[in-house]
């Protein structure tokens, strides 16, 4: 309980999108709900639902929404293009990254993003995987636990690579 206190409190740091989709989450996942109560959270949450779709969060069509899976979710994603980057959608492409090319191809993603924005991908991580334990949602735990696991030897390879790049520029002159 105190843990979910805390958690509750990091929210805070979300951003509006969010702070939504980690509302939708623990109500119903990753399975359907009808479009008006998705469109009362959004008014709560100060966002909307077309927000919503653009920022690649959730689907939604025949008065229902759902939050895209990550199987779902664009490969060739760019945080860099994204006009509408939220730590919702950070979370789920380094968790998707991850289960694809591994902790460096995380680490690269993370480098691209931004260590603010990392960590708060990493504390959105800790509240979603409490959920999935408060909720016995085992499958979907799995994948937010792999990203809190891995997390130290990811920043590990940031820190490395940063280092590395540093060095180059330096023999380079650059620096």
């Amino acid at each position: 309980q105190t843990l979910d206190e805390v958690l509750a409190e990091q929210e805070g740091e979300f951003d509006a999108d969010t702070r939504w989709a980690l509302a939708w989450f623990e109500q119903y996942g990753f399975n359907e709900g009808l479009f008006g109560v998705a469109e009362t959270l959004s008014k709560a949450k100060n966002t909307a639902i077309n927000g919503l779709v653009e920022a690649g969060i959730i689907i939604a069509k025949s008065g229902k929404v759902k939050l895209l899976p990550r199987s779902d979710i664009p490969q060739e994603w760019d945080p860099s293009t994204d006009r509408r980057l939220t730590i919702w959608e950070i979370t789920q492409h380094l968790i998707r990254t991850l289960e694809i090319h591994g902790e460096s191809g995380a680490a690269e993603l993370l480098q691209k993003i931004g260590g603010g924005r990392g960590e708060n991908a990493r504390d959105l991580c800790y509240r979603l995987y409490s959920i999935c334990e408060r909720k016995k949602w085992a499958q979907d735990a799995i994948g937010y636990n792999s990203l809190i696991v891995a997390w130290p030897e990811i920043t590990k390879i940031v820190q490395s690579s940063r280092r590395t790049e540093k060095a180059q520029r330096m023999l380079l002159g650059e620096e």
